[in-house]
């Protein structure tokens, strides 16, 4: 983890740092690389579902910044600014890896005691696939409103930002996105229902 966050940035030193970058200073877009390539990394991650595939878009997306800060206005916090971009750059990827997510990394994340719960850690390695094979399915819009709303636990004020759409569209895509999810579960629970010999009724 970064060892501040977008909101612990001084406004001073970011609007400062913005300055800089809109002027083309080099030095400017190390630093901006140096405070955000971790949260970047970390969306990406989660969006394509492939290491390499992130590394490529966070290359992308400050090889980008030069230009497009040009037209950061402020509304939002630099590095929402700066995720926006990887946003629309996933969006228009033309690589396979870019229609894959790899969703819910933090279960693997969390402290395991000197002696692991082994059915434990198979239960979170379930979920976690379950996840990521519903997401699969999900078109890419409705993905990235579940990376950044559930997955990452961002506001949807904060989603709107980053997917340059209202927030009512944010909320109408995580309301589709869930329905849809939840139909594929019940779908998935009646066929081994009855691959089970159980009668299912709806």
């Amino acid at each position: 983890m970064l060892g501040r966050t977008a909101h612990q940035v001084p406004a001073s030193s970011e609007q400062a740092l913005v300055d800089r970058l809109k002027r083309g200073d080099a030095a400017a877009l190390g630093e901006a690389y140096d405070r955000h390539h971790e949260a970047v990394r970390a969306f990406a991650r989660r969006l394509l579902g492939n290491e390499a595939a992130a590394e490529d878009l966070v290359h992308d997306v400050f090889v980008a910044l030069p230009d497009l800060v040009r037209r950061f206005e402020g509304r939002s916090s630099l590095r929402t600014y700066i995720v926006s971009i990887a946003c629309n750059h996933a969006r228009h990827a033309k690589r396979a890896t870019a229609r894959r997510l790899g969703a819910l990394e933090r279960l693997h994340a969390e402290p395991r005691d000197s002696t692991p719960d082994l059915e434990a850690a198979e239960e979170r390695r379930q979920l976690a696939e379950t996840m990521r094979r519903l997401l699969d399915a999900l078109p890419m819009e409705q993905r990235v409103a579940v990376v950044l709303c559930v997955v990452e636990e961002r506001t949807s004020v904060e989603a709107s930002e980053i997917m340059g759409v209202p927030e009512a569209t944010v909320r109408t895509r995580l309301f589709h996105a869930r329905r849809k999810m939840r139909e594929m579960l019940e779908s998935e629970a009646r066929t081994e229902a009855r691959a089970a010999g159980i009668e299912v009724r709806r």
